[in-house]
């Protein structure tokens, strides 16, 4: 099915277990147009958070050279992950396809994906602000994260 990030932000499930056909864990892919800040936050949490439910992936329409400085140094100071370690920025044919696509917040233009759930969180993106709004946005993500693992269980 393919659907784009407007039709997802619609859907009211917050509560409801989505019904995937997939062979073993969900692959669930965190998506925005530059792969370098968000996504990779949430990739990086939900690796560590929900490694035992879902498989995690970020992805991009555009690649970056590199993931963006203030969220490496927030994630290592947060959560003691050293994302540039372990990550790199990746566009959605370098992944895996995903059962569930998570759109980060892209308000300008999404990109057209295959999936069959698909969440749109509507972050805004952090990037060129204080480590107070980065602190604020790595926790919203994790509370999201949290609750698609619980969704998924």
């Amino acid at each position: 099915m393919i659907q784009d990030c407007h039709l997802a932000a619609d859907k009211n499930l917050e509560n409801e277990k989505p019904v995937l056909r997939c062979t073993g864990k969900p692959k669930v892919c965190f998506l925005c147009v530059h792969n370098s800040c968000r996504s990779q936050i949430a990739e990086a949490l939900g690796k560590k958070l929900a490694s035992d439910v879902f498989d995690s992936y970020s992805a991009g329409t555009q690649r970056q050279e590199n993931i963006n400085p203030d969220a490496v140094r927030m994630m290592k100071k947060l959560h003691g992950i050293d994302m540039e370690e372990t990550q790199y920025s990746k566009l959605l044919s370098d992944i895996p396809q995903p059962d569930i696509v998570i759109f980060m917040g892209c308000n300008v233009s999404c990109p057209r994906v295959s999936y069959q759930y698909a969440e749109n969180w509507g972050l805004d993106d952090p990037s060129g602000q204080n480590d107070e709004v980065f602190t604020e946005t790595i926790k919203k993500i994790e509370k999201h994260v949290l609750a698609l693992k619980k969704k998924l269980r």
